[in-house]
């Protein structure tokens, strides 16, 4: 019983130890390092460069790691990132062997500088610099698969080390966010700070911009030295604060979603000297409310022309294809041409609105004796359909059932002329024959 025992606590451990390694590694990422040319002026756009590059990411700095390099890509160009978070291994940066897709990543080189930023205070005493700030630094942006995940590091390395370390690192799990209108909304948004480095604890803010079509605003902002909103908060706009110091935790909550919402939203995070930054995108999507007029329908008649008009409101974004579709007696369902639509229309919440004109013509249409005439919307928040009965009295063309009826009526017509005609002749025989008896 004793080695049994035994041999159930070690299977445990060698199962949570291949769990924990399974769990902790990290990818070898392949980046573009992406800088600016040197020697351009006159105020024109700096032409940049693009070079092949690779991250060795890995969690402890002294764990041993494969230093073999591709040879299309330049030596110099391979960094080796500690990243005690993991924030670098998260698996949708870690996709399998031999996998077409991969995250996208790009590195720049990074220069500290004092924040200019108006509604904060200084998160630094003096200008002048440490000599931790002494080094090389550079930033990295990253996307992982199928947009499950957003991360922006701020890493530095000694002079002329390829041995860097994540200093600070911003993530978000909502890169891409679909949102009913009137509903709450989360961005998710957090930060991770060395606790080693000298700039932990020193302060930092946290800023939410919003951006659609070249405009933008602020929509929240939070000085985390001194414990302060910014005077430009967005109404229904709001940060855990709680969570925003002890797990660094910057996600903003919109209790409300608006059309007006709708758009890139980006979180930025500032310490003293660096700052990194997320975006994603919220879309509000809401399907249309459909409604048929007049309603019910008239009764129609051949030769007589129905208009009638489908009208979806209440919906958004402005995408969206209205159609007709109608089912007969016989169960069969066939589209119909509708006669004309009309242009958006914007309600006072930023919703939308447009109309479906359709004209019936029930004897050029073989509308028969009626069915189910149904509006059809589609947009980007589902499918939606709105249906009413049409009937038609007094219809031109009979059915085969009809055309049955009438020859069986036909027939018994028939029959019962030449059964009025035999009774008849027969009647006017006898008379004949009775006064020939008589004669006799």
């Amino acid at each position: 019983m004793t080695d049994f025992s035994t041999i159930y606590k070690l299977s445990l451990v060698a199962v949570t130890c291949l769990i924990q390694a399974c769990s902790s590694s990290c990818p070898v990422l392949e980046c573009w390092f992406v800088q600016e040319k040197a020697g351009r002026g006159g105020g024109l756009t700096a032409a940049t460069t693009q070079e092949k590059s690779l991250l060795h990411v890995r969690t402890d700095p002294n764990r041993a790691e494969s230093r073999h390099t591709p040879s299309d890509i330049n030596p110099d160009r391979v960094y080796f990132v500690t990243d005690p978070a993991a924030t670098l291994c998260h698996r949708s940066l870690n996709p399998p062997k031999g996998s077409i897709k991969k995250p996208q990543c790009e590195i720049n080189p990074f220069l500290p500088q004092i924040s200019s930023l108006k509604w904060v205070t200084p998160l630094t005493d003096s200008a002048f610099s440490p000599m931790y700030l002494q080094a090389d630094w550079y930033s990295a942006a990253l996307q992982g698969l199928n947009k499950q995940m957003g991360v922006s590091t701020i890493m530095r390395a000694p002079t002329a080390s390829k041995e860097n370390n994540v200093v600070l690192s911003v993530t978000s799990k909502t890169v891409s966010v679909k949102a009913r209108l009137g509903k709450p909304v989360l961005l998710d948004c957090g930060f991770w700070v060395d606790p080693s480095s000298p700039l932990a604890g020193m302060g930092f803010a946290v800023e939410w911009r919003y951006q659609f079509r070249g405009e933008g605003r602020l929509v929240l902002a939070y000085d985390g030295k001194t414990d302060r909103l910014a005077d430009t908060q967005e109404e229904g706009a709001m940060l855990d604060f709680e969570g925003l110091h002890t797990k660094g935790n910057a996600s903003l909550i919109l209790q409300e979603a608006k059309v007006r919402h709708s758009g890139t939203y980006i979180c930025t995070v500032y310490l003293p000297f660096l700052l990194a930054q997320t975006a994603m995108e919220l879309d509000i999507v809401e399907p249309p409310s459909l409604s048929i007029h007049p309603s019910p329908l008239p009764l129609a008649v051949p030769g007589q022309t129905l208009v009638v008009q489908c009208e979806a409101s209440g919906f958004a974004p402005l995408s969206l294809e209205l159609s007709w579709e109608f089912k007969g007696a016989d169960g069969k369902t066939r589209p119909l041409e509708t006669s004309s639509v009309t242009g958006h229309r914007q309600a006072w919440d930023g919703t939308f609105g447009q109309t479906a004109r359709l004209e019936l013509d029930v004897s050029k249409m073989d509308l028969g004796t009626g069915g189910e005439l149904t509006c059809v919307a589609v947009h980007p928040g589902g499918t939606r359909r709105a249906s009413t009965t049409l009937s038609v009295i007094g219809f031109s063309t009979p059915t085969i059932e009809d055309s049955m009826a009438m020859v069986g009526v036909a027939l018994v017509l028939y029959g019962l002329i030449k059964f009025v005609s035999w009774t008849f002749t027969s009647s006017g025989s006898d008379q004949a024959d009775k006064p020939d008896k008589k004669e006799k």
